[in-house]
């Protein structure tokens, strides 16, 4: 077997980049705890922070890991179907069926935080 036998076929390099995207969540996870620390520390800490979160460099880090992110939260969902149970009056159900739940509240959660992000609620 070669080193790189994940690109022979799209469901290796699939798997393969999940499992390397929980490094852009343990970023984000980082991130957050900074943040807190910062809010924590008063007024000038919370500004350094936000100044540093601007700066090119973690942007682009953040947009690539926001990506990565992503894929890790759709690839995860997607494998529900392969996990559970499922089947309504002894037929299965599609696949897309199982995990819409997961992409329902994905979605509420997303809005939710965008409100209170805009200030809107």
């Amino acid at each position: 077997m070669w080193a790189y036998w994940y690109f022979d076929r799209w469901p290796y390099l699939k798997f393969i980049l999940r499992e390397a995207s929980s490094v852009f969540v343990a970023w984000f996870a980082v991130v957050i705890l900074l943040q807190l620390n910062a809010l924590i520390s008063g007024p000038a800490a919370y500004s350094n922070f936000q100044r540093w979160m601007a700066t090119p460099a973690v942007f682009i880090v953040n947009v690539i890991s926001f990506v990565f992110v992503c894929f890790h939260a759709i690839t995860w969902f997607m494998l529900v179907p392969r996990v559970m149970a499922r089947q309504v009056l002894h037929r299965p159900t599609p696949d897309l069926l199982s995990a819409a739940p997961n992409f329902a509240i994905w979605l509420v959660a997303s809005v939710v935080v965008a409100l209170f992000a805009l200030r809107v609620i």
